[in-house]
């Protein structure tokens, strides 16, 4: 079904009017990249773009990211002020070497904006200039959300905890993030399950030091470690449903300091991937279970831990299929693809989307002649985007804007 109301306003006009705008803050938060949860002069950058706009900015006290309100001049069919909707962009870079050669590179040393959030902070200050200037014809409130802390670092978690979502408590929510590994223009996206959950495992494995030459004498630890990783690689590939599945990879593995030495202990750390609530606590209980019960039958001790990471992004399938008409109807876009199967990654837009319903869109942003089958991926050093296409993610934010404050997720 087409929506009607999605066109109402010519939107990627408007966009493409402020494009040149929009590339400027893009490369002005390139050029001074930064990681984690405090990323201030990226946050000065994007309240100067919005500065002299009719919104209402509450900053968060535990990070340096802030929400901007925009309250519509229009009231709603029922005589109130309508409905509420948020549009997030992240703003934080990775701890990465930029290797682009852009004369606007990363002037940051070892910190890169390889994953997009330059250019999303860019868009959705684009998207806030745009309703802005037809604030008079919106029935309700737009909450723009520009979040640091995406990379690990739970952003978004500490913006909820923060009571920056109860201000002007929204009732879906939408996320726009580019991709270089797709047509420039193309939304691509899923409904129920988009990214997994990214909690990271951790055992030590104890036993007793000795001689390299008297094994005999010791209990050495790494044999005992290699059994655990096999076995809990074991369980993934038979215990765990093909249709629910999860992804176990242990990535570190510490011990010893000489070759004539058994260590007494291993260290073990790795990350876990789940696509379920279910699948999530099975696998947490069988990682524990495994290498403590294997520890054990050597004569070890396995301390084992979790640190939980990101819950599953989960796409609303009303607020899915809304984008999806969206894609068939803003000018610029290059159409819409769902993806076959979620990806394993993770995002911190899942504690938004915990607490109201919404969706998250990758945009297709391969660079002009390029092939963006073999272009340099996300978290890449090399990583670049065709900037035309901010255009096209500003008008699908206006455009989703527009929609759900007219019909909801109807």
């Amino acid at each position: 079904m087409t929506s009607t109301l999605a066109t109402r306003t010519d939107w990627s006009a408007i966009a493409a009017a402020d494009l040149a705008d929009v590339i400027a803050l893009r490369r002005a938060i390139h050029a001074e990249p930064e990681v984690g949860l405090n990323c201030p002069l990226t946050t000065a950058k994007a309240k100067a773009a919005l500065s002299g706009l009719p919104l209402e900015i509450h900053d968060s006290t535990s990070t340096t990211g802030f929400v901007a309100i925009l309250r519509g001049g229009r009231a709603g069919g029922d005589g109130s002020n309508g409905r509420t909707v948020l549009l997030r962009g992240d703003m934080d870079a990775l701890p990465m070497t930029e290797e682009t050669g852009l004369p606007f590179a990363s002037t940051i040393p070892g910190a890169m904006h390889a994953c997009g959030h330059d250019a999303h902070t860019a868009m959705l200050a684009g998207a806030a200039r745009a309703l802005c200037a037809r604030r008079e014809e919106l029935s309700g409130t737009i909450v723009f959300m520009f979040q640091p802390g995406e990379e690990g670092h739970h952003g978004a978690r500490h913006m909820i905890a923060d009571g920056l979502l109860d201000i002007a408590r929204p009732e879906a929510a939408f996320a726009l993030h580019i991709l270089p590994n797709a047509p420039a223009g193309m939304f691509v996206a899923r409904e129920g399950a988009m990214l997994a959950s990214t909690d990271t495992v951790l055992a030590t494995i104890r036993g007793t030091g000795g001689h390299a030459a008297m094994p005999h004498e010791a209990i050495d630890p790494i044999p005992v470690a290699c059994a655990i990783v096999t076995a809990l690689q074991q369980h993934v590939a038979r215990r765990v449903p093909v249709a629910d599945p999860a992804v176990l990879t242990i990535t570190q593995f510490h011990a010893g300091s000489s070759h004539n030495i058994i260590p007494g202990e291993v260290r073990l750390m790795g990350t876990l991937r789940t696509l379920s609530n279910g699948t999530r606590t099975s696998m947490r209980e069988a990682f524990h279970r495994i290498a403590q019960g294997i520890a054990a039958a050597h004569g070890c001790v396995a301390d084992t831990s979790i640190d939980e990471g990101y819950p599953v992004t989960m796409n609303d399938p009303r607020a899915t299929r809304v984008m999806r008409e969206l894609a068939a109807e803003v000018p610029g876009a290059a159409g819409w693809t769902t993806m076959p199967a979620p990806i394993m990654g993770g995002e911190d837009f899942s504690y938004v989307l915990r607490e109201v319903p919404g969706a998250l869109a990758f945009l297709g942003v391969a660079a002009p002649g390029s092939d963006w089958r073999t272009n340099p991926p996300l978290h890449n050093t090399r990583m670049t985007i065709d900037e035309q296409v901010m255009a096209t993610g500003v008008a699908m934010h206006c455009a989703v804007a527009e929609r759900f404050l007219e019909r909801g997720l109807d």
